[in-house]
Order: structure tokens, then sequence, then C-alpha cells
């Protein structure tokens, strides 16, 4: 991942903070047999809520990590409106978690790896960052992707290859 210029070194220090955080959620979702992605809401250093996918736990196909996350954020501060916030997650966000960033009014969406067959923010669909849209939020794309696509990959390539 190349180093902007441009941004804060705090701010890209909290980046790599809270996505670090965010891998490590991944990792947890491994060892329940999920899909590795995690998502952290945060603002600040203050962590709001944090989660890994649970599709699989709770036969629910909408527990992704992202909507999770948002859900909890907005259950501890009593609101829906997160403005503010950021969400940090390992994987773009699809378009049904895309849509729950633009409902929750997050401020800025970071993610690492991009995903290219459901990628709602800048992959496939631009939805967080579409003018039509009542809200769009920031878009920070690749913090530590490497890490969170190799989560991804080992955890197919260790399920296609058991019976």
């Amino acid at each position: 991942m190349a180093v902007n210029p441009d941004v804060d070194e705090s701010v890209h220090a909290w980046d790599l903070s809270m996505m670090r955080l965010a891998i490590q959620l991944a990792r947890e979702a491994i060892l329940v047999g999920e899909v590795p992605v995690g998502a952290v809401v945060a603002r600040g250093n203050r962590v709001i809520a944090q989660a890994h996918n649970l599709r699989e736990t709770l036969n629910d196909p909408t527990a992704h990590a992202e909507r999770l996350a948002l859900t909890w954020a907005g259950r501890a501060l009593e609101t829906w409106r997160l403005d503010g916030y950021t969400l940090f997650v390992t994987l773009e966000p699809c378009a049904m978690c895309a849509g729950a960033i633009v409902q929750s009014r997050i401020d800025r969406v970071v993610y690492g790896a991009a995903d290219p067959k459901a990628g709602a923010c800048q992959s496939l669909y631009r939805l967080v960052t579409d003018l039509r849209m009542n809200h769009r939020a920031q878009v920070t794309s690749g913090i530590l992707a490497q890490e969170s696509s190799e989560l991804l990959t080992q955890f197919f390539q260790a399920r296609r290859s058991s019976p």
C-alpha cells in the first residue's frame, strides 16, 4: 500500500490501527466457520461497535460484518444517525451494506480488499458516493488490502480442498 503524502500521519496511523482490529475480527470469524470479514465503527480513538460475519451462525443472509457493526453502533449510541463516524471493513462492502452505509449517514468508509464481483463502493458500483443518493460517504480503499485479501483467499482455498 502506498502512503499518501497528503494524508495527515495521525489519520493514517488511526486507519491502520482500526484496520488491524478489523482484520483480527476477520480471523475470529474463521474460527467459527464464517467468511473472514471484520468491521469496526469508530470515531477518534473510540471504537463504538465491532463485528465479523455471522451469516452461518445466525442463518441470516443479512448478517454481514458491516451491517452488524452499523446496527450495534446505532444501539450503543441510541441513534441510527452515525454522522461523524467511520466504518472500517476488511472487504469492500456489497450493495446491501453500501445501502446501510448510506442510510446510517456514516461519514467515511475505509476498506482493505476490493471486491470486483460484488463491491458497491468503487469496484462494481459506487453507491456510497452516488450523487443521486441522499447521503454520500468518503471512501478510502486499499488499507491493508493484501492482508485482508490473503485471509479470504486462504479461507476459500481451505474450503475447496476439504471434503
